[in-house]
């Protein structure tokens, strides 16, 4: 039988809270601000600063404005250290808004096609009621990043620059999200009804075609080819003429994403380090690779990331960036807040307790372009987001090493950079989680 909450337990402990002078202290001071701000610890804040002893960025923070295309601008911030070199300029960006108009597509494609082959199970059905909730999400990973780019290829941002939409994407996607959830009820419905792949595939076709419509509408039309010309820091002209995406790709990507891997930690128990996991129905291009990860212990991932550093190229990783953490400071560490002060209780979920039980998931994709080394070991990051020049270090962020082990989920690095017992590793079949696991989430955070 349940149990009520009883009047006179709610009574004592309102009497207790009353008799204790600390709780009175606190119930006024956050009642009038904002939690955060009062459990923020001066003495973390204080012992942090943002220089490093390997740093790599000399340009300006990209801001992904009010849209959740945070893996596309750390997947294009990797990309256009390379190419500004190549082209003799300081600041140089690809265009995020065309990588977003085919990531959407693309998206689209894939999900249609998952519904298509769920459609002989029920609609309560957890993995349909995974696919129905979440149509339309601006997230992704690296895996889905490369994808876009092998396929698509990349445009200079003044061959499509940014619009309305691609800055604020909440109505774009309410909208489309409304037409595949329609179109969901429709081949569902015609499934049932003896509908053959044919005449499936025809009416997917017709909801690809309004859905590039529609982002036709809200972002413009991706251009087939453009003219590049630029001049650089010395004001010298240059003019490579008429170029499509694939060839501008191809010129000025300078490291080869496809010989990159993605490497994950999950402690769980049900995830043994070593071996690679896919998840169903995650990613976007159908025909490219699937979305695979290799778990590694922390320790490995660090290494890794701070010997990329070291040998002057940036990271790509995700994270749960709202987990102990001051954007506008731009500062993450384990403890930065204590709320144990404040509540008079520590939380003590490990990171396999937060994945299991619905408490953290990666959220986020920025740039390692730093780190902190003392006797070799990693001591803080520096890292580059997308939320602008006004917060942190003029948009960058400074990381202390407890907090990687802690909220960093995957980075992305070259194979070759592996252990050969890890490389072997990579050509085992993954282990297939499902479509509702913590570890498909996608890096989203605007």
């Amino acid at each position: 039988m349940p149990h009520d909450l009883p009047i006179d337990l709610t009574d004592r402990l309102s009497k207790d809270v009353d008799a204790d002078p600390t709780a009175r202290l606190l119930q006024n001071a956050v009642t009038s601000t904002l939690v955060d701000e009062v459990a923020l610890d001066r003495r973390v804040v204080t012992s942090i600063d943002h220089s490093m002893s390997n740093l790599l960025d000399d340009w300006t923070a990209t801001s992904q404005e009010k849209s959740g295309r945070c893996w596309l601008f750390a997947g294009t911030n990797l990309l256009r250290a390379g190419a500004a070199k190549k082209l003799g300029v300081k600041d140089f960006e690809f265009s995020q808004n065309y990588l977003l108009f085919w990531d959407k597509l693309e998206k689209a494609n894939h999900w249609l096609e998952s519904v298509i082959a769920t459609a002989d199970r029920d609609v309560d059905d957890r993995t349909v009621a995974h696919l129905l909730g979440a149509p339309a999400e601006d997230g992704g990973q690296w895996n889905m990043f490369v994808a876009l780019v092998v396929k698509h290829g990349l445009v200079p941002k003044v061959a499509m620059p940014e619009t309305k939409s691609s800055s604020n994407t909440r109505q774009m996607n309410r909208d489309i999200a409304t037409i595949l959830r329609q179109a969901a009820r429709d081949l569902r419905a015609a499934a049932a009804g003896g509908a053959g792949p044919e005449q499936l595939d025809e009416a997917k076709e017709a909801t690809l075609a309004t859905v590039h419509r529609l982002l036709c509408i809200h972002l413009g039309t991706p251009p087939q080819s453009f003219v590049w010309q630029w001049k650089d820091t010395d004001k010298g002209f240059h003019r490579d003429g008429t170029m499509t995406p694939q060839e501008f790709a191809q010129a000025y990507v300078t490291v080869p994403l496809e010989e990159y891997v993605c490497l994950v930690n999950d402690p769980r128990e049900s995830s043994p380090f070593g071996r690679t996991f896919t998840v169903e129905h995650l990613g976007n291009v159908v025909g490219a690779p699937p979305v695979t990860y290799l778990n590694v212990e922390t320790a490995l991932m660090k290494k890794l990331a701070s010997d990329a550093i070291v040998g002057g190229e940036p990271v790509w990783f995700g994270c749960d960036t709202g987990q102990m953490s001051n954007a506008d400071l731009g500062l993450w560490d384990a403890a930065l807040f204590d709320r144990a002060a404040v509540y008079g209780t520590t939380p003590d979920l490990p990171k396999a307790d937060r994945l299991t039980h619905h408490e953290s998931l990666m959220t986020h994709a920025m740039l390692f372009t730093g780190v902190d080394l003392l006797d070799g070991a990693p001591r803080r990051w520096r890292v580059e987001n997308s939320w602008g020049t006004e917060k942190g270090d003029k948009g960058f962020m400074t990381m202390n090493d407890n907090w990687f082990g802690e909220h960093v989920f995957e980075i992305a690095v070259r194979r070759d950079a592996l252990p050969d017992e890890l490389k072997a590793a990579l050509d085992a079949d993954p282990i297939v989680l499902p479509a509702w696991d913590p570890m498909g989430a996608l890096a989203t955070q605007a």
